[in-house]
């Protein structure tokens, strides 16, 4: 049975996301894009693991990586995971569903 990242130590994920990284550069070679969007996701969880979920506060909007267009609200965290929704540039909601994000999608607060 494998084990779960919560129970992975720094290093295990360390060496969890090289692998990841490895294997999803070679997808990408390959022109395998759906594998290398599961190993994409892989890393991102891997590396939410590695980040602290007290850095991130509810009520408090953030940068979304690589979504450069939409900043993300967190109404509550459950463990590595925000839970909120999208805004667009002028703080409108974006969608009527809330939404979890892995909080390593996160980047900086927007005030």
């Amino acid at each position: 049975m494998e084990k779960r990242y919560s129970e992975y130590t720094q290093e295990e994920l360390r060496n969890e996301i090289a692998d990841l990284t490895e294997k999803a550069q070679k997808a990408e070679q390959l022109g395998m894009v759906n594998e290398f969007a599961v190993h994409e996701r892989k890393i991102i969880m891997a590396r939410s693991y590695m980040l602290n979920p007290g850095d991130f506060q509810a009520g408090e909007t953030y940068a979304i990586d690589r979504d450069p267009g939409h900043s993300f609200y967190i109404e509550y965290m459950n463990g590595v995971f925000a839970w909120g929704y999208r805004q667009n540039s002028k703080k409108e909601k974006v969608g009527e569903e809330e939404e979890a994000l892995p909080i390593a999608m996160l980047g900086e607060k927007i005030k």
